[in-house]
């Protein structure tokens, strides 16, 4: 489950997504520069091969672990592209280009958004949509919406199947979360149910009235940190799936924000945050660009010592009573944050700081962490994840 935002005005387009997905399935920034390839060549993607482009751009990408394909990215032309899981009435096939598949392509090929439009729906044509999407059940399948920007307009990307139905953004806001939203495609596709255990609507619209104040990068890092209220509200069906900033625990549907990005993309530059990490309410967003690759180490759903890992040890502890224990370090971490968003550092640099602060609040919590205030449903779905990562 997702939430993809763009505010286009005259100084350029918002972009902004929180990545959900199964609580232990680490998510990692990579960065691919620009490449050429040869005659005939052919890309491996998730499930399928396709064949190669002669030319491919550079891009900034937040990668599932174990995909191919991407949820969120930027390429060196100023484009970012978000997909999101959308439940439709056209039967789902058992192999083809994944959302994410789709997602990378776009970004590696295109140089605009109406290029990147068309690439996706050029791809969608020949070689479909299908195949396992989830890491926990790898045979959870679904169809894809897009959000595709760039510093002059955006585009909305919906299908069912290899039906699609685009929609082009030249002023305000959009937002598309786990339901179609296009009039008259979406009342012809869209599984209702599915949207609404997804809690599909009530996230649009948090996001939809959240984005028409946003003004600055401080104003979107909020918006997806948002819990509609002070703190994650559980529900024994989905969890914390309801707001923007989500948080797994359902016994009929979970999922966890994974990985956040921001963007401002603008005719003469591209200025973009991200954080690398699960939780964007206990993250730290951090300056990154397409020319500036960064370690952060290669996560899977085992602990390791990667950013995505090291995070999330902190992460953990302070979802366990997140009124109490986010102010030990919130206030520190808002202060970095603000002087980055006023003055964005070298990636580099920030990558480091970003480390130690890690290091510190995690020593900070570890003494302060006491009981798991959480619903008792809720805490035993975290320990079965925690030892399945060996967290």
């Amino acid at each position: 489950m997702c939430d993809t935002l763009v505010v286009v005005g005259e100084k350029g387009t918002w972009f902004a997504k929180n990545s959900d997905r199964d609580p232990n399935e680490a998510q990692r920034l990579e960065w691919h520069g620009a490449a050429r390839h040869g005659a005939g060549e052919s890309l491996e993607c998730t499930w399928i091969a396709v064949p190669q482009v002669r030319e491919t751009h550079a891009v900034l990408l937040s990668r599932p672990f174990w995909m191919w394909g991407a949820e969120i990215g930027l390429n060196e032309h100023g484009v970012a592209i978000g997909n999101e899981a959308v439940f439709t009435d056209q039967p789902l096939a058992a192999t083809g280009l994944t959302g994410m598949d789709l997602v990378r392509l776009g970004l590696e090929r295109a140089h605009s958004a109406e290029a990147a439009v068309e690439v996706i729906l050029s791809l969608l044509s020949q070689h479909g949509q299908g195949g396992g999407c989830g890491h926990e059940d790898r045979s959870f399948s679904y169809h894809n919406s897009f959000l595709v920007a760039d510093a002059s307009q955006a585009f909305v990307v919906e299908t069912a199947g290899k039906k699609v139905e685009t929609e082009r953004v030249t002023s305000g806001v959009r937002t598309i979360s786990n339901g179609l939203t296009i009039p008259g495609f979406a009342q012809r596709h869209a599984r209702r149910l599915h949207g609404w255990v997804a809690s599909s609507r009530p996230r649009q619209v948090r996001t939809t009235e959240l984005a028409h104040t946003a003004v600055d990068t401080a104003d979107f890092a909020s918006l997806l940190r948002d819990h509609g209220g002070e703190a994650p509200r559980y529900s024994l069906f989905n969890g914390a799936m309801s707001s923007p900033c989500m948080h797994a625990g359902g016994l009929v549907a979970s999922s966890q924000t994974t990985s956040s990005m921001i963007a401002h993309l603008t005719s003469s530059d591209v200025t973009a945050w991200a954080t690398g990490t699960s939780s964007p309410c206990t993250s730290l967003f951090k300056p990154v660009r397409v020319d500036t690759p960064i370690d952060v180490g290669s996560p899977t759903d085992v602990a390791d010592d990667s950013l995505w890992w090291r995070h999330e040890r902190l992460a953990r502890q302070v979802l366990r009573h997140p009124e109490r224990l986010m102010p030990l370090y919130s206030a520190d971490r808002d202060a970095l944050e603000a002087d980055w968003f006023a003055d964005p550092p070298d990636p580099r640099e920030a990558f480091s700081i970003a480390d130690q602060r890690i290091a510190a609040w995690t020593r900070q919590i570890s003494a302060s962490v006491g009981a798991d205030r959480r619903p008792f449903p809720i805490r035993r779905y975290w320990r079965k994840r925690d030892v399945m990562s060996k967290v």
